[in-house]
């Protein structure tokens, strides 16, 4: 029988009754969710002419949702993925495919009317960036036959939408960005010999970051690290949980936890002031002022989803069907700048084995 994501329903809940990021009012996340109705029956209007336009002459033709749960660059980056991996199956944005794109900036409830959206508008497919993202077009796509395609959720057996083998809880599958927890740790030892405590800070409604926190801590022994972690619910929340774990511990993990990525520059303020270093999750934390990274290539994810998606699309496999997939591997990525304001120095052979070495702090 289908069962609905209920982390989905107790972060709905909230995401009602507090107060939302950037000072935001629960009236005014209502309103936003509103307006997000409304830019997308506008967007999607003409969807059908649309559609007919870009079709190829002698195909088929297709219109999709992509619902993106926040505005960031690892999120940002597995769109641009996804798309490629269509687009490499043979099936583009303006010749064969029509692509509807909402951002819900962070907010359950609107990821739920974006969702929704989509599937009153009867979209081929639906493609869900973040773990609340996911959950939410799961949902709304219950008692509808439109498959879901999912990228960067952490872990997909834990919000509910996959089984304990990979297999589908629906007509549902796609990608995971399970953090390499073991390879951070490892090169957190390196860089921090002396380093005994590591914070974590996290949104509590996010099942992805619960569920990398608890990896954390299973492996953080067998390094020598105790984890402290700091729960917050809202962007609102982040400077003030920031400054108080900064002032505990000997240096930060950041986590993909996509409201606490949205503060990463308040964090990194913060981590700065108490004088110790911010560890990323993945390349653009890096690129915009962490010390380091092990992450994973948020592009290719993006275009293994794609792959993915494309199958569906074409009618050669079924979203029920099909296990979601991980992206192996992990990438060092580190930026010497920081370093050097920091005054660490980097084990002889980290910038020869970096996939990328930043000598600059860049903020998008």
């Amino acid at each position: 029988m289908k069962k609905k994501a209920m982390a989905l329903t107790v972060a709905a809940m909230m995401a009602a009754a507090m107060i939302t990021g950037c000072g935001q009012t629960a009236a005014t996340t209502v309103e936003t969710a509103a307006d997000t109705t409304v830019q997308t029956e506008e967007s999607t209007a003409d969807t059908e002419s649309t559609a007919a336009d870009t079709a190829a002459a002698d195909g088929e033709s297709y219109t999709i949702g992509i619902s993106q749960f926040a505005e960031h660059g690892s999120l940002d980056n597995c769109r641009t993925g996804f798309l490629e991996g269509l687009k490499e199956a043979g099936i583009e944005e303006g010749v064969n495919l029509t692509v509807l794109f909402d951002n819900a900036q962070a907010d359950t409830a609107t990821a739920s009317m974006i969702s929704d959206n989509y599937v009153s508008q009867k979209v081929d497919l639906i493609c869900a960036i973040a773990t609340p993202s996911a959950m939410s077009a799961y949902n709304s796509c219950l008692d509808s036959d439109i498959p879901v395609i999912y990228t960067a959720v952490s872990d997909p057996v834990s919000a509910g939408i996959a089984k304990e083998d990979k297999t589908p809880e629906g007509n549902i599958t796609g990608t995971a960005d399970t953090l390499p927890v073991e390879a951070q740790l490892k090169m957190i030892r390196e860089v921090l010999p002396d380093a005994t405590k590591i914070g974590i800070l996290y949104t509590t409604s996010e099942a992805n970051s619960l569920s990398t926190i608890e990896t954390y801590k299973e492996l953080a022994d067998d390094y020598g690290f105790e984890i402290v972690e700091s729960g917050i619910n809202t962007l609102a929340d982040v400077d003030m949980a920031a400054a108080d774990l900064a002032a505990k511990v000997d240096c930060i993990s950041n986590l993909t936890d996509n409201t606490v990525v949205q503060g990463l520059q308040t964090v990194l303020a913060k981590a700065s002031a108490a004088g110790i270093p911010v560890f990323g999750s993945e390349v653009e934390q890096v690129k915009n002022g962490c010390l380091a990274a092990e992450g994973i290539d948020y592009v290719a994810l993006g275009k293994q989803t794609g792959a993915m998606a494309a199958k569906v699309l074409k009618g050669e496999a079924e979203a029920s069907d099909m296990p979601y997939e991980a992206c192996e591997g992990a990438n060092l990525y580190i930026n010497t700048e920081v370093a050097s304001d920091l005054g660490i120095t980097f084990p002889e052979n980290y910038e020869a084995d970096a996939a990328e070495v930043f000598e600059t702090v860049t903020v998008e």
